[in-house]
This record gives C-alpha cells, sequence and structure tokens, in this order.
C-alpha cells in the first residue's frame, strides 16, 4: 500500500494506493492519524484501492466518526464501481459525501 499526501487550497488530499484490508488497515490508519488530527477539510483519493476488506470499511467509518465530531469535512473520490457496490450495500455510502472526479470534489468543499 502506498500514500501519499498534498495540500491544495486549504484542502488535505490523501491518496490511497493498493489494497485496504486486515494487514493493511492498521498501516493507513497510522499514516492518516495525523492528517485526521490536522486538518478539517480532507479529500480521500481513493482511485488507487483495487480492493477494500471489511476491515476497511470499519475504517472509513472510524475517520468518518471522527471528522463528524469535530465538524469538518471528508470527501471520497475515485471509489472503483466494486467498492462503492459494497459500500452503497452496507449503507456507508450514506455517511460520506462522495465525489466523482476531483473537480466535483473541490465543489463539495465549496458548499
Amino acid at each position: 500500500m502506498k500514500v501519499s499526501f498534498a495540500d491544495q487550497q486549504g484542502v488535505r488530499r490523501v491518496a490511497v494506493e493498493g489494497s485496504i484490508d486486515g494487514k493493511t488497515a492498521p498501516m493507513l490508519r497510522d499514516e492518516l492519524k495525523p492528517i485526521l488530527d490536522g486538518s478539517n477539510s480532507v479529500l480521500l483519493d481513493m482511485a488507487g484501492v483495487d480492493y477494500m476488506s471489511s476491515a476497511g470499511l470499519r475504517l472509513l467509518l472510524l475517520v468518518y466518526r471522527e471528522f463528524a465530531a469535530k465538524k469538518g469535512k471528508l470527501v471520497l473520490v475515485g471509489l472503483s464501481p466494486d467498492i462503492r457496490a459494497v459500500m452503497s450495500h452496507t449503507g456507508f455510502l450514506s455517511f460520506f459525501k462522495v465525489a466523482e472526479d476531483e473537480q466535483q470534489a473541490a465543489a463539495a468543499f465549496a458548499g
């Protein structure tokens, strides 16, 4: 798994590549913790995620709860059709703002 960070117009962009499963979810959590603690606006780019297990869904739920508690903005972008379907069937999509691309995500942060 690879995680990269960038700042764009007051929004912290986090790009994740690889699989998010029981082995990698704790590592991703460790990498995200300082970003989540220090940012109120985060774009989580999931375009490079090819697989996400229930551990990945659990991690996303924890991230969502942290942002909801501090009234931050979190937008997911680049969800694959398979991951989007799983998140839809489990009700997880209702928690998140989801954008098709970064332009749509920028509009979500502006609104």
